[in-house]
């Protein structure tokens, strides 16, 4: 084949010297704008995994390039003043001219033709389609090919919001990759460091727009930057000055990191490789990595394909997933370091925890896995922080306090229709299934939406809190615990609004009954989808009615003995009707702004607050994003209802999302929700429980440690193992958990074969 590849950055000269590698009859030229000595950057990082993989393609590139590594096990965070270390990350460094000259050596060794200097037009390259029988483009993050031929390659560009310089400094961080965190006069600023030879360190600073700007670095020339960079970090830089090597740019040489990928790799015989098909955040390092690994990848599957369409198509198939994965890991970092802001007033132990697990790669057990010493120091911090000082137990296991609520640990098992009720009145099911969770050992166990009228039900099989049958019902269940059990009760009270008179869960979920429905209602007469009834419009007498009914019920499950009381204001039922733009369309004094649809559910949560006993805790469930953009509700206007219902008296909000409208579109994954509970929990100060795809003891403890929130909400894990929180103490090892009397012989046994490694299954 006859292959011109555009770029020669690291993507481009080690794609050339793979396809030599494989066939040393390819005709290869690799066409630079820039002279071989010109480098814009300053150190790249690789892992030991992309090592092994270079050593299996091409070894002897690979050894020379190990030569030149520099070696760093620790991660040190500089923060509040306080030098946290941790240790077992396993990175390597390379300055990313010494890189590029050892790969154009190699290159040139197998026969690879170099040409710099050379500046291409668009015309030029779409000649090289025509010339050449491949077109390889690694031309750099503002790839000229992809602009050139956009309507193929469909770039979609997210410029983030940080502000970042690319430095250097003689000043050596040989022991760690090093975070620092400098408070300024303008804000923070904050620094990546590490070491890629023996006498020079990458000095990446970045800060948040508004901080740049009150600076005014978008003014000032590059050595006036600097200038003030270096006395912002002076006293990490021992006397040694920062360098830039962008002296071809005018100006400022800070910018915003654009997150690029494109829709399609290919076109016609023109594939993106690199910076110029998908890019990485330099705060996870992985960008020569993707590129590295990308070009071996593609040199293989043009000699095992039948030709070039299949193999770029299994480049695309195959790339595209890991590239998403460390995109999304790049994302969840690149975001971290938006909002460091929400963080810094954390206590140096926590801070660090939250930067090491910032982008998700790094799990609890894996951090433990990595560094045991610091991670059972920094469970001794946490355990010491909820008043249990002498352990070093894993955070689920943290005793709790909400008034005079005093939980056992961190687990919550979260509301679960049961659609069992008859006429709103819970049955031996329920006593079945709740008092089993409570047996298996999670601090807090949820009562499924227990309605406050019968109008107020979503399905026909939902319990109710409005009959004096009720209440003896959820008593047996209250007595039965509390006997039996370490655990609390929370029961959670809602009116189903314009989601009300549907199906059961397990039949046509939120659709309508096929007979006999009943009269609905809602904030405006908006019906939940166009199947559903058109719910009447609450007037003042009903909002009333309801107000009281909500008050009525609360005072029922005081009397049933709870522990705790929610009131549901999410998913799209009657207050979240009102909450929800999208669903109120009301012209009064509760519709328009936020203010006013915030007006009536305060009302409600100010009178449940009023009837239900000082000394027991108040959660209110709310919907943290609508996930329909900006006509809907936000997770900055969660903030403030969140600031509202701290107000209000409540004393941790149940932070779920979505569900408000068949318009919405979430974002699912792991913890998918847990970032809402986040942003609440560390910009208002309010205690949070985080919702939503939780289902690890690992997502458990990473959540808590980090400050993420402070209960975690677990639904399914529990439907399948109501013991779930005993079971995940004996896989741990933690012999503290409680187990029921009559079950130890079982848990006895059961942490034998956990301590061996076996199980029952």
């Amino acid at each position: 084949m006859r292959i011109a590849c555009l770029g020669g950055g690291p993507a481009g000269l080690y794609f050339a010297i793979s396809m030599k590698r494989h066939d040393p009859s390819h005709e290869i030229v690799v066409i630079e704008r820039n002279q071989p000595d010109d480098t814009f950057g300053w150190g790249v990082v690789l892992s030991d995994e992309t090592l092994d993989n270079l050593a299996a393609n091409d070894a002897p590139s690979a050894e020379r390039i190990r030569e030149h590594f520099a070696y760093w096990d620790d991660i040190a965070v500089i923060h509040q003043g306080v030098k946290t270390v941790s240790t077992g990350h396993g990175f390597c460094g390379i300055g990313r001219h010494k890189l590029l000259v050892l790969l154009q050596e190699r290159a040139r060794e197998l026969g690879v033709e170099l040409r710099f200097g050379c500046e291409l037009d668009e015309s030029q390259i779409d000649s090289l389609r025509h010339e050449y029988d491949m077109v390889l483009a690694a031309d750099g993050l503002n790839s000229r090919t992809r602009t050139r031929h956009a309507e193929h390659f469909k770039p979609d560009i997210d410029v983030r919001a940080c502000k970042f310089v690319w430095l250097g400094t003689h000043q050596t961080f040989n022991d760690a990759f090093t975070f620092i965190f400098e408070k300024t006069e303008h804000g923070w600023v904050w620094a990546h460091a590490y070491q890629f030879d023996d006498d020079t360190a990458t000095f990446i600073v970045e800060c948040n727009e508004a901080t740049w700007q009150a600076f005014g670095f978008g003014e000032m020339s590059q050595q006036e930057s600097i200038a003030v960079c270096e006395r912002i970090f002076a006293r990490h830089l021992g006397g040694h000055s920062l360098m830039s090597n962008a002296n071809h740019i005018r100006g400022s040489a800070w910018i915003n990191f654009p997150r690029v990928l494109c829709e399609r790799w290919s076109f016609d015989n023109v594939v993106l490789m690199g910076d110029a098909a998908a890019t990485a955040h330099f705060s996870i390092g992985s960008g020569t990595k993707l590129a590295l690994e990308s070009a071996i990848a593609l040199a293989d599957y043009l000699h095992s394909e039948p030709d070039l369409p299949a193999a770029f198509d299994r480049y695309e198939e195959e790339r595209r997933t890991e590239v998403l994965r460390l995109q999304s890991a790049a994302r969840n970092s690149t975001e971290w370091f938006e909002q460091v802001e929400r963080y810094l007033d954390l206590d140096p132990v926590q801070f660090n925890y939250s930067l090491l697990t910032r982008s998700q790669r790094i799990s609890h057990e894996n951090l433990r896995l990595r560094d045991p010493q610091w991670l059972a120091s920094a469970e001794g911090w946490f355990q010491a922080q909820a008043g249990n000082p002498d352990s070093t137990r894993p955070p689920m296991f943290a005793p709790f306090q909400l008034r005079d609520m005093a939980l056992a640990n961190r687990v919550v098992v979260s509301p679960m229709a049961q659609y069992k009720a008859i006429d709103g009145c819970p049955t031996d099911w329920h006593f079945a299934h709740y008092a089993e969770r409570a047996k298996g050992g999670a601090g807090l166990v949820y009562t499924e939406m227990t309605c406050v009228t019968p109008e107020g039900r979503i399905t026909p099989g939902c319990p109710g809190f409005y009959s004096s049958a009720h209440e003896v019902a959820w008593k047996r269940l209250c007595d039965f615990v509390h006997a039996e059990t370490p655990a609390k009760l929370c029961a959670q009270i809602g009116h189903s609004g314009p989601k009300g008179s549907t199906q059961l869960g397990w039949e046509e979920m939120d659709a309508p009954l096929p007979e006999g429905n009943w009269p609905i209602m809602a904030a405006s007469a908006v019906p939940w989808a166009e199947r559903n009834q058109v719910p009447k419009a609450m007037d003042r007498a009903d909002m009333d009615a309801v107000r009281d009914a909500f008050v009525d019920a609360a005072r029922m499950a005081d009397r049933a003995g709870f522990d705790m009381l929610e009131v549901h204001a999410a998913h799209g039922y009657l207050l979240s009707s009102f909450i929800t733009p999208l669903t109120n369309r009301r012209d009064d004094e509760y519709g328009g702004s936020l203010d006013n649809r915030l007006r009536y559910p305060l009302e409600v949560i100010g009178a449940v607050r009023d009837a239900w006993p000082a000394h027991k805790p108040l959660s209110v469930r709310i919907s943290a994003n609508d996930w329909v953009g900006e006509e809907g509700i936000t997770p900055d206007d969660a903030v403030e209802i969140a600031h509202r219902l701290k107000a209000a008296d409540v004393d941790i909000v149940d932070v779920s999302a979505g569900q408000t409208s068949t318009q919405a579109r979430p974002v699912y994954g792991r913890m998918f929700q847990t970032p809402f509970s986040d942003r609440i929990r560390n910009e208002t100060g309010m205690a949070t429980m985080a919702v939503g795809n939780i289902y690890q003891a690992d997502h458990v403890n990473s959540i808590l440690m980090a400050g993420r929130a402070d209960l975690v909400c677990l639904a399914r894990p529990h439907l399948a193992d109501p013991y779930w929180t005993l079971h995940v103490a004996a896989a741990l090892g933690d012999r503290e958990a409680a187990w029921p009397a009559p079950y130890r012989a079982g848990a006895d046994q059961l942490k034998r074969l956990a301590e061996r490694g076996e199980g029952w299954v």
